[in-house]
């Protein structure tokens, strides 16, 4: 445990890492991702792939697609980011961490190949280099690998994918991708590949321009799939599982198919999984309807993920949620409006890059509010966000450390209350 402890320590703090120091950790060029893939003699030429970006979904679709390929026979690896809990998180094959002994191994046997290379790659260029590296190794049949950052100057896009996928294009980084929908969907897109089919999860009038023009300039062929698959209706189970009845092209498809995945969010992600699924089957992918319905039916289970509309307790009902920016509040907002409950606690904390104004405009004033920050360098202090929430009309103490503000919440909520726990991944990682 200790020599894995000292391989993180050369990780997170030997190496720019953009989730803990933020803009200076990110770098404008594939250079270092291209010296590492030669160095590692191209590992992601030797199994498929399925790329999947966007700002708000990308991780859901791609858990939910390792669920599905997992669930069809298909030994699967899965590389995303960043991780709440454990390094290990990020890289998985068939819903299974990478072992300690294995990142230990691999981080030496890289500063051994860089004594005469000489390479300075960021946390994130050095992270994906060794995922590809390790699946290629374990002879996955394919990885679903997770955009990092943008699209065109993220480490993932030297892989040639069978499918692109991009889910629902919002505010985010724009101090790195833009300040308009338009300029960070023109990063996202520069995953589209030439010839590879891209899937857009949902049509919005801000970008689809953009992605169109992208598409018909690599000769790929674009769907919106938001538009050939919709939801019926939709409805919470006795389990807490979510049940949707999905049309294709006004054509009941599939009828009763359950996700553990309870964020109401997940409809406009689903399409993209569906409509993906149907272009590997063309391509002669073997995945029976029964592995759809399985595969969304136990996400959390195939693949581990967490934070996605999470229940951790109940009397009072305590949900976390990694959505951090404006957008994908909105959708968790309009959930928690939809959970009756007495009273609702919010643990917050928010990380100084992000417009911390348009999240808390969204945030309900009736609200009992635990202002916080996560133990990393970005976070945007305590004080100053309670300060910000009061011109919003939003009220509460200020706790230093995560734990304390959820201690605080838990102390105060009666068994009919609610206590949310977000605004950033690192805060809902500290909880877990």
């Amino acid at each position: 445990m200790e020599q894995y402890q000292a391989t993180l320590d050369y990780l997170y703090n030997r190496l720019p890492m953009f989730q803990r120091t933020g803009p200076a950790a990110y770098k404008h060029s594939l250079g270092n991702t291209l010296l590492l893939d030669e160095m590692y003699g191209h590992p992601h030429k030797n199994f498929s792939t399925l790329h999947v970006g966007g700002t708000n979904g990308k991780g859901s679709v791609s858990h939910m697609l390792a669920a599905v390929l997992q669930s069809a026979g298909y030994r699967t690896g899965l590389y995303t980011s960043p991780h709440l809990v454990d390094f290990r998180e990020r890289i998985r094959i068939n819903g299974k961490m990478i072992s300690r002994s294995e990142v230990i191994r691999q981080v030496k046997l890289f500063q051994k190949r860089n004594e005469t290379a000489g390479i300075a790659p960021s946390f994130f260029e050095l992270t994906a280099a060794l995922a590809f590296d390790y699946f290629f190794r374990r002879k996955v049949d394919v990885a679903v690998v997770e955009v990092g950052l943008g699209g065109r100057l993220d480490s993932t896009n030297i892989i040639t994918p069978g499918v692109s996928i991009i889910t629902n294009i919002s505010f985010d980084h724009t101090t790195l991708l833009g300040n308009s929908l338009e300029e960070i969907a023109a990063e996202k897109a520069g995953i589209i590949k030439p010839g590879i089919p891209v899937v857009i999860s949902q049509r919005q009038p801000e970008t689809e321009s953009v992605f169109l023009k992208r598409a018909k300039e690599c000769n790929a062929d674009l769907s919106f799939a938001g538009e050939e698959f919709t939801a019926e209706y939709s409805m919470m189970d006795t389990s807490g599982k979510q049940v949707f009845n999905f049309r294709h092209r006004g054509n009941m498809r599939y009828p009763g198919l359950r996700t553990d995945l309870a964020g109401i969010y997940q409809r406009f992600n689903i399409p993209a999984v569906l409509k993906t699924v149907d272009l590997l089957r063309e391509k002669g992918w073997k995945i029976a309807d029964r592995d759809v319905y399985r595969g969304l039916e136990n996400v959390m289970q195939l693949t581990g993920l967490q934070g996605r509309w999470q229940v951790a307790g109940h009397h009072p009902m305590v949900i976390f949620d990694t959505a951090h920016n404006e957008e994908g509040i909105r959708q968790v907002i309009q959930q928690l409006r939809q959970t009756p409950c007495r009273q609702l606690h919010v643990v917050l904390g928010i990380v100084s890059d992000k417009d911390a104004s348009s999240i808390l405009d969204l945030l309900p004033g009736d609200a009992c509010y635990y202002f916080t920050r996560a133990d990393i360098p970005r976070a945007l202090d305590a004080a100053i966000l309670k300060e910000k929430a009061s011109s919003f009309g939003l009220e509460g103490d200020v706790y230093p450390k995560v734990a304390d503000a959820f201690r605080a919440a838990r102390e105060a909520a009666g068994s009919d209350d609610l206590i949310f726990v977000g605004g950033s991944n690192f805060v809902v990682a500290e909880v877990l």
